[in-house]
């Protein structure tokens, strides 16, 4: 066994207080913070770290499911538990109506694209509402698994009347390009954005743990007119992704030295 790991390993009952596990997580996340355990680094079985530690496997598996959990080990099925890489960090503004494509370009990444769904169907009730549509009108969905740099970074599932958008196929890169394209390109949108838990389905697409953090965005973008254009649902990774908004303080109403309120619902 590597000196090194037996090392790390074996001071884990010197940390702290508190639970084995817990001293033992701490153990393990200190040796990743100080680059002694690196992106990549296999993790010694589940008895060999029990051995070295002094502690039951059931101490070891538990502190390792902490750090799955915490996004700081991934574990491959028969291949064993590995440091995970950290997820590049993405701000968004929330000033401005870009594209996921757009946006990743002008930050210099490499924009990639996994199509889950585009096809024409029946809409659900909430996209009959949201996108205003008629009796007997269809939808037409884009699905997709955006990645940036290869990092699989957001699921993005769209809803647009067939009448904006006849043919989803024609989707290949950007949506907003397509919609430009046909002068449909809105030029404005209300976002909801929401804290929320990734259930097993899209953890695996986004390579997370289930139960990890999401940021849920629901989109509904508008023409200049006032038609709507699309109804989107988005799920963002919380560890790599952060929403900025620029607030300023509003100019004083005439007469009353309050200030107006100004500014984007989100």
């Amino acid at each position: 066994m590597d000196d090194m790991l037996c090392q790390v390993f074996g001071n884990s009952k010197a940390t702290g207080g508190g639970p084995l596990y817990l001293k033992l997580k701490k153990t393990i996340e200190k040796a990743i913070r100080e680059g002694v355990l690196k992106p990549g680094d296999a993790l010694p079985s589940e008895r060999d770290i029990a051995a070295i530690a002094n502690v039951s496997r059931v101490t070891v598996r538990k502190a390792v499911q902490h750090l799955v959990g915490d996004g700081l080990l991934h574990q491959r099925h028969g291949s064993g538990t590995f440091v995970a890489a950290p997820a590049p960090r993405v701000e968004q503004s929330l000033s401005l109506l870009t594209s996921f494509t757009e946006d990743m370009a002008r930050r210099g990444m490499i924009v990639d694209s996994e199509f889950l769904d585009r096809g024409i169907y029946t809409p659900a009730p909430e996209e009959t509402i949201a996108l205003g549509l008629s009796a007997g009108e269809q939808v037409a969905r884009v699905a997709r698994l955006r990645m940036a740099n290869g990092t699989p970074l957001a699921i993005e599932r769209a809803a647009l009347s067939t009448s904006i958008l006849p043919d989803p196929t024609s989707v290949i890169t950007s949506l907003y390009a397509v919609l430009e394209r046909s002068g449909m390109r809105p030029v404005r949108a209300i976002q909801r954005i929401s804290a929320g838990l990734l259930d097993e389905g899209d953890a695996a697409l986004l390579g997370v743990p289930p139960r990890s953090a999401s940021l849920n965005i629901e989109r509904i973008s508008y023409l200049a007119s006032g038609r709507v254009v699309e109804f989107t649902r988005s799920r963002y990774r919380a560890d790599a992704y952060d929403f900025v908004a620029e607030l300023r303080l509003g100019e004083p109403r005439a007469g009353t030295g309050e200030q107006s309120r100004t500014g984007q619902r989100a």
